[in-house]
């Protein structure tokens, strides 16, 4: 019980029973069963944290749009094979926005390139492809994003067109097209975002990335199994 408690506050409550069980086992070196770590978490009242409703934006007409040439097919043999792409906003207690926007490698399932600013124009885009321009494969990496107006402008078609990979959109109103990075945000926002108040945009900066290195080199996840180790 002592091990639940001190994890489950040390992670702001961001796990359940199932990732617990893993956390423990995997990082603790315990030997529970997720049944059992069920009974403590349950009366013990402690449950993870509840996602947040997401939000529908404005659409804008695209000055250029590409095939849906991912088709849902989410897996990857290599690094750099598949990569999808989204911007999401965060609010400060102010009210100013802070816009993420990254990019998510299906082989690795970590996000490879990230960038934050005021302003969703354009350059928040450039500034986070320019972080992956070198490691792009020509003729082989498959960039999708949405529709969003970033990424049916004709910078970013030039972007493609210069580095000769290709590039797959989502169809209109298909989130799910491009639902293993709109997954990623809604884990940030409920595990990090939701938890915290930020008043300044250095702390917001700080408390995301901070959390994306978490996400990519700790965090627990349910394929890592619930067995307890041999």
């Amino acid at each position: 019980m002592t091990m639940i408690h001190e994890t489950y506050h040390a992670l702001n409550g961001i796990y359940g029973y199932r990732r617990m069980s893993i956390h423990l086992n995997h990082y603790r070196q315990a030997r529970v069963n997720h049944k059992h770590v069920y009974r403590l978490m349950n009366g013990m009242d402690m449950k993870s944290v509840i996602r947040r409703k997401r939000y529908n934006y404005k659409k804008v007409r695209p000055e250029y749009t590409a095939e849906n040439l991912l088709d849902r097919q989410f897996t990857a043999h290599q690094p750099m094979e598949k990569l999808l792409t989204y911007i999401t906003e965060f609010k400060l207690s102010d009210g100013r926005k802070v816009y993420l926007s990254a990019v998510l490698d299906l082989h690795t399932k970590k996000i490879v390139a990230h960038h934050m600013d005021t302003h969703s124009e354009q350059s928040l885009v450039t500034r986070t492809f320019n972080q992956l321009e070198p490691r792009l494969r020509r003729n082989e990496t498959l960039i999708h994003s949405d529709r969003g107006s970033q990424y049916t402008s004709y910078a970013f078609c030039r972007f493609i067109e210069r580095n000769k990979v290709r590039h797959s959109m989502s169809r209109p109103g298909k989130s799910i097209d491009n639902g293993p990075i709109e997954n990623v945000w809604g884990i940030i926002k409920s595990e990090e975002y939701y938890l915290n108040t930020y008043d300044s945009v250095p702390a917001l900066k700080k408390s995301l990335n901070a959390y994306i290195k978490f996400y990519n080199t700790k965090r627990v996840k349910l394929k890592m199994g619930l067995k307890i180790p041999a």
